[in-house]
């Protein structure tokens, strides 16, 4: 991929408001997504290695190349806590580029997870651990250390444009980023929507029909719609 920076780690990071971090953690993927108006999510290919996996931080991006996970070596040292590693690669990879030696790295420096467009492995022992990871696949083939890449580079992860200090949101329905800037905004988005939907959810608890909630039925017979009894 021509236009990448190669062989740089960027150690200043401009990290989203801690504040506004914090409240977008209680929101879920869907949730956060609809309330930016539907942008930001990675490709659904990117899964979680265990169910309820779960995690919210500030993005601390690694470039790697096929098959080289050295890099992933050089970004621990950047990592703050509250922050989420994520990597992509230069060209499609699946294999195994992270496992629990990594993981107990990362947690030491106090990441909170892990977001890879390539594979993982070890996941037994990073189930174990509770270390969150969302990735393209599981594959136990190694990887060698050859080839620089760069570390808090703009880069592009399973389709979603991520910045070094976005915010990265990820649970059983996928990932999603949200742009630095516009973080204390996707929260009060978010919070508004939330509030909306737990109305929605008592009226359709008590017996009230989408179809009549969301008026549908005018609609419906416009549209040529016939009950026949």
């Amino acid at each position: 991929m021509s236009g990448y920076e190669m062989g740089v780690v960027h150690r200043k990071v401009e990290r989203a408001d801690p504040a506004a971090v914090q409240r977008l953690s209680a929101f879920g993927v869907a949730t956060v997504h609809e309330a930016m108006g539907r942008v930001g999510l990675m490709k659904p290919y990117m899964r979680p290695i265990y169910p309820g996996a779960h995690l919210c931080g500030t993005a601390v991006t690694v470039l790697l190349h096929p098959g080289d996970n050295w890099m992933m070596h050089v970004v621990a040292e950047q990592l703050q806590p509250g922050d989420v590693v994520v990597a992509a690669v230069t060209a499609d990879c699946t294999d195994g580029f992270f496992g629990d030696l990594l993981a107990t790295s990362f947690r030491a420096r106090g990441a909170c997870g892990l977001v890879i467009d390539a594979g993982v492995r070890d996941v037994k022992d990073l189930t174990a651990m509770g270390f969150p990871v969302f990735s393209k696949t599981i594959s136990a083939k190694g990887t060698v250390k050859a080839t620089l890449g760069s570390v808090n580079v703009p880069v592009i992860c399973a389709g979603a444009i991520v910045n070094p200090g976005d915010v990265v949101i990820a649970d059983d329905d996928g990932v999603v980023v949200v742009p630095a800037a516009q973080a204390a905004k996707a929260a009060d988005a978010s919070a508004e929507r939330e509030a909306n939907e737990a109305e929605k959810r008592a009226r359709l608890a008590a017996g009230e029909l989408g179809l009549d909630m969301y008026k549908m039925r005018e609609a419906l017979a416009k549209a040529g719609l016939k009950y026949v009894d």
